[in-house]
């Protein structure tokens, strides 16, 4: 038998895709639906208790006066008691606040998150013209890549003409000791440490000593860019560079990878001042700046740079060319 006031989930039945929280009476009949929420068609409702906590949020997003438990359990329909252990995890998470007794309020971590989230778009809108512009100046694959604790993660890329299979994929982590990429982000993010315990080695190229790697990431600060040749993959070579935010902090990384008997060291080389050019336009375009030295590297680039959406001063390169 089910209990008084025992909230279960049920699927509206006049509302396809909704789902609903129903209050019971003691005879298990449905009295009323007192919170929905749109489920995606085709899916349905997993963890009951994630679903009470976004409505929670929810509730709370349209008092901006905060509101105490009684009220916010009568709005989603569930016991005050459940309504606390929920709003006491949201806290410990910073999603929520309260002062004192007072009521709850929406925490302040919402703001990081809704920026990261801001930041992740914006970077992706400003930089997908720029990389297409690349990828016509090198004939490589042009990635832009985001700064994640477990090192860099693809957002958005172009294919190269003359890649059949591309080894870029959105949602990808790449190695931070053994790419282009995430090499710019051990060099150039801030706060972020070495990889700890020992370095994993995928090829005969990959870095393992701790000591050499410090020394190709003082390279990276120095010249800008960073490069490997076959160290996650043998046959696959790439080049990166830092975007940066309006406060200096590492925002992306735009990279440009090939096979490595077209992308060779020397042609790699070759592509250094283009690749910096793309990411400096990027890092305008966010209206970002780069911090000293990293500014004076950026800085002898940004002249012929005639639209900060593209890369006009990139000669285009003809696919014969790339050897």
């Amino acid at each position: 038998m089910r209990c008084r006031g025992d909230p279960r989930r049920v699927r509206a039945p006049r509302a396809p895709g909704v789902v609903g929280v129903v209050r019971y009476n003691s005879s298990g009949h449905g009295l009323a639906v007192v919170a929905a929420m749109s489920v995606p068609a085709g899916r349905s409702a997993r963890v009951g208790s994630v679903a009470r906590a976004t409505a929670l949020l929810d509730a709370l997003a349209r008092e901006p006066q905060g509101a105490g438990v009684g009220a916010l359990a009568r709005t989603i329909g569930v016991e005050a008691s459940t309504a606390s252990r929920l709003l006491a995890t949201l806290e410990d998470a910073g999603l929520v606040r309260r002062t004192g007794r007072g009521p709850y309020r929406l925490g302040l971590r919402l703001l990081a998150l809704a920026d990261a989230v801001s930041a992740g778009l914006e970077v992706r809108d400003a930089a997908a013209p720029v990389l297409r512009d690349l990828v016509a100046a090198t004939g490589e694959t042009a990635t832009l890549s985001v700064p994640a604790a477990d090192g860099p993660v693809t957002v958005d890329f172009v294919s190269g003409p003359g890649d059949v299979v591309t080894r870029a994929r959105l949602g990808r982590p790449s190695v931070p000791h053994a790419t282009a990429v995430g090499k710019v982000l051990l060099a150039l993010d801030r706060g972020r440490a070495l990889p700890a315990g020992p370095l994993n080695r995928y090829t005969e190229h990959t870095i393992v000593d701790a000591g050499t790697l410090a020394d190709e990431l003082a390279a990276v600060r120095r010249r800008g860019w960073a490069q490997a040749s076959g160290e996650r993959d043998r046959d696959l070579n790439a080049i990166a560079a830092p975007v940066f935010a309006r406060d200096g902090s590492l925002a992306a990384i735009v990279g440009v990878q090939g096979p490595a008997g077209r992308l060779t060291r020397t042609r790699m080389r070759e592509l250094g001042e283009p690749l910096l050019e793309a990411a400096h336009a990027v890092t305008l375009a966010l209206g970002g700046e780069a911090p000293s030295p990293a500014r004076a590297v950026a800085g002898r680039r940004s002249a012929g740079l005639r639209d900060v959406r593209g890369i006009c001063s990139i000669p285009c390169v003809e696919r014969k060319d790339i050897a």
